[in-house]
């Protein structure tokens, strides 16, 4: 079967563009895979970024870029058993023989009218990376619509485990029109407020990816944790920050904190591809009960969800002043993530295209 890929935002380095060629390694085993995309050192990137194998794949001409005509997209798409697209809402007119979007964030897709419904029509299938997104897709597309949680290459490693609070996620002064999506300004401010209260011989490390035009700002953010224990890990490889995860104890994850999430859903994590990781390796996550959170981690069984800041602070310390709490969620939080293997990816990915 040949099959074609397109992921709009590839050169964005993000948990959307890692599912997308995980599901071309995956399907590349049995089938002939291309992506389109016109610039081989953003694929570059993201393969030193997130260590994947797509050495199967090709990389093709966009046919979907801006300077490409709706003439000249119609018969190449044709060339295509199935074609697969990380879709912004929006749904392309191809001709091949079937349609597959993947939906990663919370998108009310439904649009009115005979042009819609006919584009609509021409969808077999529509994947989402979680629950949470799946619910903000129109109820009535709801036969057409799947979960498949994204996959977590897990790199287990036995090292003695320190006081480390981690936290993973990239920074940005804008994303999806909000400043400080992570919140990792506000982490970093709770943080030092348990310190001034007393915590002592515990560091908090922020592992963090940065574009060059938010530089300047990552900056001041750093400026303004001088004489705190508090650590920066900047544009690490995912096998680089399993050093850190497995060194940590705890692990923060506040997006959508302080936001209308039943308004704007989109600034709460979709997912969570990192606190899976984290746990991987045995981090207990002390996360916020929000987004797609809530479907990785059950609290007190495999660790902790938070609704304030309050709760955030007193969650930590409970694991802190605890140890043995903090080994039995440790060692849940690990069988917990082997829930959203590779492996257990594949094969849906798989099943799915048929």
């Amino acid at each position: 079967m040949r099959i074609g890929i397109y992921d709009p935002y590839l050169d964005d380095l993000g948990g959307g563009e890692k599912y997308m060629m995980s599901v071309a390694a995956a399907l590349s085993k049995s089938h002939e895979v291309s992506v389109f995309w016109d610039n081989q050192k953003d694929i570059d990137l993201l393969l030193q970024r997130f260590s994947l194998d797509i050495s199967k794949v090709q990389r093709v001409k966009n046919i979907f870029a801006p300077n490409i005509s709706l003439l000249e997209r119609l018969p190449a798409s044709r060339q295509y058993d199935s074609i697969i697209v990380l879709s912004d809402g929006s749904i392309p007119i191809l001709l091949s023989q079937k349609l597959f979007l993947h939906v990663q964030q919370p998108l009310h897709m439904a649009k009115k009218g005979f042009w819609s419904a006919f584009k609509m029509s021409r969808v077999d299938k529509i994947f989402c990376n979680s629950n949470f997104t799946k619910n903000f897709v129109d109820p009535s597309f709801v036969n057409k619509t799947v979960v498949i949680f994204p996959p977590v290459t897990l790199y287990p490693k036995k090292v003695k485990k320190e006081n480390i609070i981690l936290h993973v996620g990239r920074f940005r002064v804008k994303n999806i029109a909000i400043g400080d999506y992570k919140k990792q300004s506000i982490m970093i401010d709770e943080f030092k407020n348990m310190v001034d209260k007393g915590l002592k011989d515990w560091k908090f490390v922020l592992a963090v990816s940065i574009m060059e035009k938010d530089k300047e700002i990552f900056d001041k953010l750093v400026e303004s944790t001088k004489g705190y224990p508090i650590e920066f890990a900047i544009n690490k490889s995912n096998k680089e920050l399993w050093d850190l995860y497995s060194l940590a104890k705890i692990y923060w994850h506040a997006s959508g904190y302080g936001e209308d999430l039943r308004i704007h859903p989109e600034y709460a994590e979709h997912f969570g591809i990192s606190t899976v990781e984290a746990m991987g390796a045995g981090a207990v996550p002390v996360v916020i009960n929000a987004g797609g959170q809530k479907e990785i981690v059950t609290n007190l069984e495999n660790g902790l969800l938070w609704d304030s800041l309050k709760e955030l602070k007193e969650k930590t310390l409970q694991l802190i002043n605890k140890p043995a709490l903090l080994d039995k969620l440790s060692i849940q939080a690990k069988h917990r993530a082997q829930d959203f293997s590779y492996e257990k990816f594949s094969e849906a990915v798989t099943n799915l295209i048929g």
